[in-house]
């Protein structure tokens, strides 16, 4: 089992500053709020795609950055995982030779018994000699998010990637990738502006408000006892259930 992942980052945003402070223990996390909140650019600062002000981040024992004392793991180093909002997956290789291709660097035995556990984990192993553009979108999210998982990252970082889906899809690939990370242990970071998703996938909550967390907790709890107006505005159920209708 990894160690949780600490995050203490700071970075200039023209007038104003993205600052956030977390730990993201083993599980499923959900940074949560607004387009424009910061959620996106958090995720790159720990995967070090984006360089912060200043800031630490320290996944169990290894320190990926601290600027203090001027520590910069490279993104190809910090062993995370990360699946963009659109599938990166290459287009001439398939979906089993795509997974493949993310176990680079292990044993050929232990990559392809890797890449045969997570392609039936993942519900794709009818779809593994197609290439991505005869699957659906997702079905290739589900592939990204095996190619991510084959070297056992310590984290996973997901940045919306159901957003682009139709809600059938949606709900069925967030079941996959519940199932999944259950057994994984490790910690995973889940970036949505999605209501329904925050609460359908997360142990816990972070909500980001113009690049701060301004509350955290399990999901029941920042939605019945918000830490402000602006918690409770980004938290209304009444939409959500003026859409369902009055009940039966």
């Amino acid at each position: 089992m990894t160690g949780g992942l600490d995050v203490a980052l700071r970075r200039r945003l023209g007038d104003r500053a993205l600052d956030v402070r977390f730990t993201a223990a083993p599980g499923i996390t959900v940074l949560f709020g607004d387009s424009g909140a910061g959620k996106t650019l958090t995720l790159r600062m720990i995967a070090g795609l984006l360089e912060p002000d200043e800031g630490r981040v320290v996944l169990g024992d290894r320190v990926l950055h601290d600027s203090a004392a001027r520590v910069r793991v490279r993104p190809q180093d910090r062993h995370l995982g990360f699946v963009f909002q659109q599938d990166a997956l290459l287009p001439h290789l398939t979906v089993r030779e795509n997974v493949h291709f993310g176990g680079r660097g292990l044993e050929a035995g232990e990559r392809r018994a890797r890449a045969r556990s997570l392609l039936l984990e993942l519900r794709l192993e009818d779809l593994a000699d197609r290439r991505p553009d005869r699957i659906s979108g997702g079905q290739r999210q589900r592939a990204s998010l095996a190619r991510a998982l084959m070297q056992r990252p310590g984290a996973l970082l997901l940045d919306e990637p159901f957003s682009a889906l139709d809600l059938a899809t949606r709900r069925y690939t967030r079941e996959c990738l519940i199932q999944v990370m259950r057994g994984q242990h490790v910690p995973v970071l889940l970036v949505t502006h999605d209501l329904v998703e925050a609460l359908t996938v997360a142990d816990r909550m972070l909500v980001l408000v113009d690049g701060r967390i301004v509350q955290e907790g399990a999901p029941a709890e920042v939605i019945t006892h918000p830490a402000d107006e602006r918690v409770a505005a980004l938290v209304d159920l009444g939409p959500m259930r003026a859409a369902l209708g009055p009940p039966a």
